[in-house]
């Protein structure tokens, strides 16, 4: 019976082992699994100096919620300040974000914000749910959406609003044909000026409404500088190794084939410049 019993003890000992083991050998091959994804989302892309980072560790704020109040769809601002009005949930203005990024590029010391952007012309940043902003008389494209601090927008759906305005109460000789449903691109970062330390990471931002990108789909062509690279995610991407003075960025919004997608925005350049 003594032996009997130490056998017995022995092989349940030695199964508990090989369950032990097991289990170990699963979590590790888990982790190396999520390791390698990781990796993956972080490949960077280089050509002629320039390197180019996606990266998706940011915060992250999926109950974040922008809704915009006023002006409401199809009622007509008066000439010049248009009044704008945001009702804002699970999202904290004026706190600065966190994580890594906060020290690795430029951050505004004002904290988290709205990006409001115009017919695609450079945003304003706003740091209130309400403000006023000079618009000429016509109809306009507006595009808002919650930024972290240093300017990365949240990309979820409730986290943004596309609207046309109407500014002054005549009405626009040519109305404004835009498509609302339609596949369209927004740009957002660069912009302005960089000095110092925040010259050796720049972060290239755009905004993509009705559409995603991914190797067989759509995707943005970004020429940076002359340097033309394809990029198959939406995500902020990290740019290192520009030069001092002043840069050019071209993103395009093309299909599978390379073939600009249809609409006002999906085309654009802009320059910034870098200094010591």
């Amino acid at each position: 019976m003594k032996v009997s019993t130490l056998l017995l003890s022995s092989a349940l000992l030695l199964g508990l082992v090989a369950c032990d083991t097991a289990k170990q050998q699963k979590e590790s091959s888990a982790q190396a699994t999520v390791e390698t994804v990781t990796t993956a989302n972080a490949a960077s892309m280089e050509k002629n100096g320039i390197r180019l980072t996606p990266f998706n560790d940011s915060p992250k704020y999926p109950e974040s919620q922008l809704r915009v109040v006023a002006p409401a769809v199809g009622s007509s601002s008066p000439s010049g300040a248009v009044p704008f009005d945001y009702d804002i949930t699970n999202f904290q203005l004026t706190k600065m974000t966190g994580g890594m990024h906060a020290g690795d590029m430029a951050n505004s010391m004002k904290g988290q914000h709205i990006h409001n952007i115009v017919d695609n012309e450079p945003y304003t940043a706003h740091y209130t749910t309400e403000f006023t902003k000079n618009i000429p008389d016509g109809q306009h494209v507006v595009l808002s959406f919650l930024s972290r601090s240093y300017h990365e927008s949240l990309k979820h759906r409730g986290a943004y609003d596309l609207r046309v305005i109407n500014v002054g109460t005549a009405a626009p000789e040519t109305p404004l044909n835009f498509d609302l449903r339609g596949q369209h691109l927004f740009y957002s970062r660069p912009k302005d000026v960089y000095s110092g330390n925040d010259t050796k990471k720049v972060m290239l931002d755009f905004y993509l409404v009705n559409t995603n990108l991914s190797p067989e789909g759509n995707k943005v062509r970004a020429t940076i500088n002359g340097t033309e690279f394809t990029l198959e995610q939406w995500a902020p991407y990290m740019m290192e190794g520009l030069p001092m003075g002043q840069n050019t960025v071209k993103l395009e919004l093309v299909d599978n084939s390379g073939t600009v997608v249809p609409g006002p925005y999906n085309s654009v350049v802009r320059t910034f410049t870098l200094q010591p």
